[in-house]
């Protein structure tokens, strides 16, 4: 399991030019899921995502985490994430997990994310998805399971 982390101070998905998930603080989740992910890649990027301190202190200092700072989670599930480019110049998408399997992953990860009481908005798995946000910082953390 693969996650791309951004903080962000203002963050919705569109589908359809309908706005379906949004926040104003927190930070926007990309996850990718591969055929071997379980429970326990689940359990892994979610407590590194909830308290991984990359919010700032009264010092300007990156010490507080999502929990510290009551922060949301905007998640979007991104098949691309495991983008095979080694052969050519199309990518394939052999290692993502076949899509039954991902959004089933997809939404035990969020649910798992509000388990720990943080508040979660998301996409609309397997629909075209445009994403806006301001990436506060910036900051861009890559979090995978696998490491």
């Amino acid at each position: 399991m693969r996650a791309i982390i951004q903080r962000s101070k203002h963050a919705s998905v569109s589908v359809d030019n309908k706005i379906v998930g949004e926040l104003d603080h927190g930070v926007v989740v990309l996850l990718g899921v591969t055929h071997e992910d379980g429970n326990d890649d689940i359990q892994y990027i979610v407590n590194k995502l909830v308290h991984l301190r990359i919010f700032n202190d009264e010092d300007g200092k990156m010490n507080l985490s999502l929990k510290d700072v009551n922060g949301s989670v905007l998640s979007i599930s991104q098949f691309t994430l495991y983008a095979d480019t080694s052969k050519g110049r199309r990518p394939n998408y052999l290692q993502a997990a076949k899509p039954e399997v991902a959004d089933e992953l997809y939404n035990r990860f969020n649910k798992k994310i509000v388990d720990e009481g943080i508040h979660v908005e998301t996409g609309q798995f397997g629909e075209m998805m445009d994403v806006r946000f301001t990436n506060d910082g910036p900051v861009t953390i890559i979090l995978d399971s696998k490491d």
